[in-house]
């Protein structure tokens, strides 16, 4: 999966036929032109004409750079601007390269001209941003799978439930990000959904589906497992626990997926392909967690793992706080308190 600015615009929109006219005509490169800063490190601290000649020509003897022209020095002379121009694309991994190697402290061309360089522009900026948000998104997903564990272990008080729900979010992700990729990527059914030119993802779309996503997962899964756990509660067999709870909770979770799926459903046939994948991404997401993991997988191993499924360590039952979630502990201190000597007797039901 590549994540970048998005540039699979239509074949019938100016913005691509712009793109494609500058690229036939000059080379993809000039649709992503960078701007490079040379600061002298040297004794002299001054930009000489002499220097800014070696430097285009130094530039230019690259092999993945067309062209690089001066834009200007500043007034103090200790800095100039240079207009870079790559052989390939914005959204090519040789352009990244090459901000990537212009940026190095020990290039060929900083250390033999005695300057700093720096790498700006809307390119560079692009790259930076996509290089950032995938860093941290190994973190991201750590926190919210360390977070999914310790609240749903709070709220069910079983190890396997968490662990189960925790996976099921998951498999919802890779499962989403596949079917994305595929069809924004790889240009599958690109017809089918108003497209004809794959490309990369949106840079920060893995994490804000990510975070929408869980949300709705585990919205879902505690409307299922809290009608087992309640059930199991008061009586139930495991399995009996299960039937019961998805029997009373399985139509809201249909109800609110189909809803949801309707809404982001809306936006896959926008004209702007950043809208085009947030919605699809989403859309498939609710449906793949919603009917797949929590309608199917989630009933079955609970049925599966029977008793085992409301399993938790003593030293940890110890150590957890009850949240009494059903509320069972309330109804007895009121019964308690109403069956009290010298009070009206006063009984609570469920």
């Amino acid at each position: 999966m590549d994540v970048d600015r998005p540039g699979g615009a239509n074949q019938d929109t100016a913005a691509r036929q712009s793109y494609e006219a500058v690229s036939q005509g000059f080379g993809e490169g000039f649709n992503g032109p960078l701007l490079v800063t040379a600061e002298p490190t040297g004794t002299a601290g001054r930009v000489t004409p002499e220097l800014t000649a070696k430097l285009i020509a130094d530039l230019q003897d690259r092999d993945d750079i067309v062209l690089a022209a001066p834009v200007g020095v500043n007034e103090a002379g200790d800095l100039a601007v240079f207009s870079v121009i790559p052989t390939s694309g914005p959204s090519d991994e040789v352009t990244s390269d090459l901000v990537t190697s212009l940026r190095e402290p020990d290039n060929a061309i900083a250390g033999d001209n005695e300057v700093q360089l720096g790498v700006t522009g809307f390119t560079a900026i692009g790259i930076d941003m996509s290089d950032k948000l995938a860093d941290v998104l190994p973190l991201y997903l750590g926190i919210i799978i360390a977070l999914s564990v310790l609240i749903l272990m709070l709220v069910f008080r079983s190890v396997v439930v968490p662990i189960k729900a925790t996976a099921g979010f998951l498999l919802s992700i890779l499962a989403t990000f596949g079917a994305t990729t595929a069809v924004f990527q790889w240009g599958w059914l690109s017809s089918l959904f108003g497209f004809d030119t794959g490309g990369p993802l949106m840079s920060f779309m893995p994490i804000i589906v990510t975070g929408i996503l869980y949300g709705l997962a585990m919205d879902y899964e505690v409307f299922l497992v809290s009608s087992m756990r309640e059930a199991h509660i008061h009586g139930e067999g495991a399995r009996q626990s299960v039937v019961h709870g998805f029997d009373q909770a399985s139509r809201v979770v249909v109800a609110a997926a189909i809803i949801m799926v309707a809404v982001f459903s809306g936006f896959i046939f926008s004209h702007d392909i950043m809208i085009k994948q947030i919605g699809f991404a989403l859309a498939a997401g609710i449906l793949i967690d919603a009917f797949v993991v929590r309608l199917t997988l989630v009933p079955a191993l609970m049925a599966v793992f029977n008793e085992r499924a409301w399993w938790l360590p003593r030293w940890l039952d110890r150590v957890l706080p009850d949240l009494d979630i059903e509320g069972d502990k309330l109804l007895t201190m009121l019964n308690e308190e109403a069956e009290a000597p010298g009070r009206q007797h006063l009984e609570v039901r469920n």
